[in-house]
């Protein structure tokens, strides 16, 4: 009696699940391209050497360094991370954290509490740019990257925005810090309010002098001149971890998923 249960339950969820694909395909919505699992043989030994997931984790948490491309064997693993489900849900997980945390800290009003976003994975996605260049396994093509800036039509990041208007709604002031060049200010300023973001403090760009620096100096000599003007940096959101290291970083920090690129 107890297996003729277990096996109508399992009928029932199969049913149930079958029905809900069709009718997804019917509608024409795309279905989630698939769960993420390591990438192992069918008795759990790891092939080549590598598994997908711990080398996401290992880049996520900075112990994975200077790296150039995405391993081969990984690059349908970004994929399918990219644009399944999971990009958006750590995204979310990491947002939520920053706007309880946004939520917590006692404002003077004085219009000197400011927020700090990086820009490029952080508030602009370029996904549909690295769909077509290899998620990530391809080396960075700087000609290539830098015409697809210029077309302005990168989305936002939706968790990204849902965070930048809750932090205006608390009463920060924004400022957009990028490694971009200053020749793509305008670009940038149209795609940011094409994309949603219409209110801002600052947008900081690289200037001529500053094309050779690493992003770490770059980015905390940009937070060290906020500071002399008063500012006080409350939180500090980037995908990459030269955004929130070095000096000047703010109250708290937030680290962003981008398992595509690394910039040091």
């Amino acid at each position: 009696m107890e297996r003729l249960s277990l096996f109508l339950l399992a009928a029932a969820i199969f049913a149930a699940t079958y029905c809900h694909a069709s009718s997804v395909e019917k509608r024409g919505i795309s279905k989630t391209i698939h769960l993420l699992r390591p990438k192992s043989g069918s008795g759990g030994e790891l092939l080549q050497g590598i598994s997908c997931n711990s080398w996401r984790l290992a880049v996520e948490t900075n112990n994975f360094r200077n790296w150039k491309t995405v391993p081969m064997e990984c690059g349908d693993y970004v994929g399918h991370y990219l644009l399944g489900q999971y990009y958006r849900q750590d995204s979310r997980f990491v947002t939520l954290e920053a706007a309880k945390y946004g939520e917590s800290v006692n404002r003077t009003g004085d219009g000197k509490d400011i927020w700090v976003f990086d820009i490029d994975e952080t508030t602009l996605s370029n996904v549909p740019y690295y769909a077509k260049h290899g998620f990530g396994v391809q080396p960075y093509n700087d000609t290539a990257f830098n015409a697809w800036v210029d077309t302005g039509k990168a989305p936002a990041l939706p968790e990204s925005l849902t965070l930048y208007n809750r932090i205006l709604s608390l009463g920060f002031k924004v400022v957009f810090l990028t490694g971009r060049a200053e020749m793509r200010r305008e670009i940038t300023r149209k795609n940011l309010r094409a994309a949603g973001y219409k209110n801002w403090e600052k947008l900081l760009l690289r200037q001529p002098l500053d094309a050779h620096k690493s992003a770490v100096v770059f980015k905390s000599q940009q937070r060290a001149k906020l500071v002399q003007q008063g500012y006080r940096i409350q939180g500090n959101i980037g995908d990459q971890w030269s955004d929130i290291l070095g000096t000047d970083i703010g109250s708290r920090t937030f680290k962003l998923p981008d398992p595509v690129y690394y910039i040091s």
